[in-house]
């Protein structure tokens, strides 16, 4: 059996997008690729919107997502780490994946955590509240963090919520721009401001990894430190994995 060795990180996932036209092979891409990596993962990190939508209520979850579940708590009996980081779709993740998959959840409002893996610094987080957002945003987010604004959310019957945010979803990525290489040139100023105060308040730090944005980046902040955005699984399938000494931005392509 080969050592586990490597850390992968991927985001933006949007499992379940209702303007995903075939959702079943879309997961099962996913879960391919999680099958080709469990060998050598020691940890794999998931940095946000790798679901569309998701809502626990107290004793029900949302239908569907069972063979990328199963992928997932198969890892996790195996001993791999797996880190989930609410992103701004899949906010609503609270206790069922983390008691009954074994994952570790991690919500970020000021942009993403430093921590050590193999000795090297790493800053991650989803990328929405990376750098500067619009008042408007901020103001949605902690609408739909709000404990309160949660519990009359969970009254509503799930009859109602999920089609709404599913059309919600699809609405928000039907007025949004096309996916591109390279991000647009505001969401890149602000991006790349907070990533070098990041980069020049800490020296120990290598690599500032987020997702969010949907567009593949390796980029060099310093001489030291790399800004690497993760892409998405729409329209691509890309991820990053980390050996111990170096950190490749790759694409995934089944067999």
């Amino acid at each position: 059996m080969t050592d586990r060795t490597k850390t992968y990180f991927i985001s933006d996932v949007h499992l379940g997008a209702s303007y995903i036209p075939d959702r079943r092979a879309h997961e099962d891409r996913i879960v391919h690729f999680l099958q080709s990596i469990e060998h050598d993962a020691r940890a794999l990190y998931l940095l946000g919107d790798i679901l569309d939508y998701w809502y626990e209520y107290r004793t029900v979850v949302p239908r569907g997502y069972v063979r990328f579940f199963g992928q997932l708590a198969r890892m996790a009996d195996a001993g791999v780490e797996i880190v989930w980081f609410i992103g701004n779709h899949d906010i609503w993740l609270f206790d069922y994946l983390r008691d009954e998959i074994g994952l570790r959840i991690v919500d970020t409002a000021d942009g993403g955590v430093t921590t050590t893996i193999d000795g090297v610094q790493f800053f991650l987080g989803h990328g929405d509240t990376f750098g500067r957002q619009p008042l408007s945003y901020r103001m949605l987010r902690r609408l739909f963090h709000s404990h309160f604004c949660q519990t009359l959310f969970g009254a509503i019957h799930p009859r109602w919520t999920i089609p709404f945010a599913h059309r919600w979803s699809s609405h928000s990525r039907k007025g949004s721009a096309p996916v591109a290489d390279t991000l647009d040139p505001r969401a890149r100023m602000s991006v790349e401001t907070f990533a070098r105060k990041l980069a020049s308040s800490d020296p120990d730090l290598r690599y500032i990894i987020i997702g969010h944005h949907h567009v593949a980046l390796n980029e060099p902040l310093s001489s030291t430190c790399r800004l690497i955005v993760l892409g998405n699984w729409i329209d691509r399938s890309t991820y990053a994995v980390f050996d111990g000494h170096t950190l490749e931005l790759k694409e995934y392509m089944p067999k």
